[in-house]
């Protein structure tokens, strides 16, 4: 099982987005979803394969860090 954390699209340029999650940027393809710069997503393989609402991504971000105190 995966669990994936979104990530916020900081840039995007043709058709590759530069995606933060929690300081590590990574690039990920845009040609799967229409999303914009601002815009919170979940990446696999390189690809952004969802947008998340930016309250349910916040939600999760704080309950992951939350489930980390704990390790």
């Amino acid at each position: 099982m995966c669990v994936a954390l979104p990530g916020k699209i900081i840039s995007i340029d043709n058709g590759i987005a530069v995606v933060d999650f929690n300081g590590n940027k990574v690039n990920a393809a845009t040609g799967l979803v229409d999303v914009k710069a601002g815009d919170y997503c979940l990446v696999h393989a390189g690809c952004i394969l969802q947008k998340v609402d930016e309250t349910e991504a916040l939600d999760l971000i704080d309950l992951m860090e939350e489930v980390k105190a704990f390790s």
